[in-house]
């Protein structure tokens, strides 16, 4: 039997996903959530192998909470009309109930999932990278600090540091980890504002005060904060061009 929960603010459609579950008795429902704070601690707690997972949703959205997840389980989306969430799924032939959906499309998702090899961790990682072109995706970054969820805007990011398989988030209140890559976030944020100044740096150009020469063809950004960030031969090329000097 695998395990299931459901995850989606409105009390009406995890109610029908409830009812839609009850013929297919190899499903056991375990929990419901009606955000995605309290769909991460579900997941922690009773590790399922299914969920289904509403996009929009109040305080984090679907994919945010699962950026969240270190091992996510498969998803089955349940969703409003997002052209950019379609053309994620499609693009990752993860399944998809758009709303509103009939017993027979649910069971169509179903057994599909069920007939299929599953990869959740894989098959998510994949769909979130395409899901972060979406213009509502890159205003702001959720991550987790010890048992809290943090909501950064990213206007109040100074910048990004590279370290190891993480990457630093800093801002006034400190650090924040994010298990993402600095090429990720290089995709994410707007270039207009977010410049790689060096392989393991991206600066918020807003948060420069000067740039002085350094060693060879090597430059440092000072930052209102007093931070010193290398500016590589590149960088420092990106830079220019983005301040207009």
């Amino acid at each position: 039997m695998s395990k299931v929960i459901i995850i989606d603010d409105e009390p009406l459609a995890r109610s029908i996903v409830k009812e839609y579950l009850q013929t297919h008795p190899e499903l056991e429902l375990l929990a419901e959530c009606g955000d995605g704070f309290e769909g991460v601690k579900a997941i922690q707690q009773f590790q399922p192998d299914l969920i289904f997972l509403d996009i929009q949703m109040p305080k984090i959205n679907g994919f945010e909470m699962l950026e969240l997840l270190e091992k996510p389980p498969s998803v089955i989306f349940t969703t409003a009309f997002d052209e950019y969430a379609i053309r994620a799924f499609e693009s990752h032939a993860v399944d998809y109930l758009l709303k509103p959906f009939n017993q027979e499309r649910f069971d169509r998702a179903v057994n599909k999932w069920m007939e299929s090899p599953r990869n959740g961790e894989s098959d998510t990682k994949e769909l979130l990278e395409t899901a972060a072109q979406s213009p509502a995706q890159n205003n702001r970054i959720v991550v987790k600090n010890g048992s809290k969820i943090k909501i950064i805007p990213v206007h109040d990011i100074f910048y990004l540091e590279a370290a190891d398989d993480y990457v630093k988030i800093h801002t006034a209140e400190g650090y924040f980890l994010k298990n993402k890559t600095m090429s990720y976030f290089e995709q994410l944020l707007d270039a207009a504002h977010f410049v790689r100044s060096h392989r393991s740096y991206i600066l918020n150009v807003q948060q420069i005060t000067r740039i002085d020469p350094y060693e060879k063809d090597s430059h440092v950004a000072v930052l209102r904060t007093g931070a010193r960030i290398p500016v590589s031969r590149g960088g420092y090329g990106k830079l220019k061009q983005v301040l207009g000097l």
